[in-house]
């Protein structure tokens, strides 16, 4: 799922897709509309890849939580986001049953349910989008054996060879040089 380029921006409704980085902010594409808009750099901008759900042991990242609902409804869409609050929260055990209920709010639920149902229609919540891509590997290579290898062998600088020691020497010429000042007209 191509949930590395999908944003959610504070104060605006609605997940966008990053376009491009600009040196002073980012150009955006609404994911219902396809509507591209420019917005600066003092946006609060979240990364749905950096979203996780509170559990009681740990935090499940929003792309598990995605999958699990999917498969729930059979990647269909699922319940609104304006139910009550008792459906959001039967919703939520059923796609995260050890969620933390303390930490987890019912404005968290009822976002999680819609930024599902925004993906649906947009074409991102598909059987294929869950599958994780593999490394491309040459024949006879091994794709964790190539990373291992760079890991365990990090790029080390050259040691730097020891100058002497050689004393700095002020080029001067044969007079001294006379110090400037700024003159100042008075009055």
């Amino acid at each position: 799922m191509l949930l590395e380029k999908i944003i959610s921006i504070s104060g605006k409704p609605g997940l966008y897709k990053l376009v491009s980085q600009l040196k002073n902010g980012f150009i955006i594409e609404d994911v219902t509309t396809k509507k591209k808009v420019s917005i600066g750099n003092s946006s609060q901008v979240s990364l749905l890849d950096n979203i996780a759900m509170f559990t009681f042991d740990k935090e499940v990242p929003l792309f598990e939580v995605f999958e699990n609902i999917a498969k729930n409804h059979d990647y269909k869409e699922t319940i609104s986001h304006k139910s009550t609050d008792e459906e959001l929260r039967e919703f939520m055990g059923a796609s995260l049953p050890n969620y933390d209920t303390e930490r987890v709010y019912y404005s968290d639920i009822k976002k999680l349910a819609q930024w599902y149902n925004i993906l649906h229609k947009a074409g991102y919540i598909t059987p294929e989008s869950f599958v994780k891509a593999e490394p491309e590997t040459v024949e006879g290579e091994s794709a964790e054996g190539d990373i291992t290898a760079d890991k365990a062998a990090p790029k080390k600088a050259a040691p730097k060879a020891d100058k002497p020691a050689t004393p700095k020497v002020k080029a001067s010429t044969g007079a001294k040089a006379a110090t400037k000042s700024t003159h100042r007209k008075m009055g």
